[in-house]
């Protein structure tokens, strides 16, 4: 598969991230993560970077049109034209739409969608052992569950999207590092 254009979506604490450095290093692809975006803004100070900073810290969410623009600006650069890997976008049936516009501006579509699937119980001790590990005191196993419950209702119906178009492939989250990504690459034929 030379064109890869995919999607990781699973829960928090599921091991997203690092498996989508994994996937993408392995399929020469660029793994685009709009909280990275977000966060290197935000600590570089840049006017998205303010405009976000002050969103979050009023506890809102980052609206939709500017989460769209950033993806199409980052989606039309040169490493990302053969291929990509999106983490965390898109999280609302408004974002199916329009990564779907994008993508069909330059002809393309969506190759697959790989699903990290984790028992919930599994998720919230690994979070709250990195919580520990870490010193996040605000990471309390009320608000882990909460973020776990936001993200089930969330990313259902983009889920249920996907699986109509057969674009959903389901790996076991849960094991080490190489036990997963030896399961992503075995479901992508990679």
């Amino acid at each position: 598969m030379t064109h890869s254009r995919l999607l990781i979506v699973g829960p928090p604490g599921a091991g997203k991230g690092t498996q989508a450095a994994i996937l993408a290093d392995r399929l020469g692809i660029p793994a685009i993560s709009t909280g990275d975006i977000f966060r290197s803004n935000i600590s570089a100070g840049t006017e998205l970077g303010l405009q976000v900073q002050s969103i979050v810290s009023s506890g809102g969410y980052v609206p939709d049109s500017l989460t769209n623009a950033i993806v199409e600006d980052r989606l039309g650069q040169e490493d990302a034209l053969e291929g990509f890997l999106l983490d965390g976008y898109p999280r609302t049936p408004e974002q199916v739409v329009e990564l779907d516009r994008i993508l069909s501006a330059t002809s393309s579509r969506l190759d697959a969608v790989v699903l990290l699937e984790a028992d919930a119980d599994e998720v919230v001790a690994r979070l709250l052992k990195r919580a520990q590990e870490q010193g996040r005191a605000d990471d309390t196993e009320d608000v882990i569950r909460h973020r776990q419950d936001v993200y089930q209702e969330q990313t259902a119906p983009l889920i249920e999207t996907y699986d109509a178009r057969n674009l959903v492939v389901r790996v076991n989250g849960l094991g080490t590092v190489e036990e997963v990504s030896g399961r992503i690459a075995s479901v992508l034929g990679i």
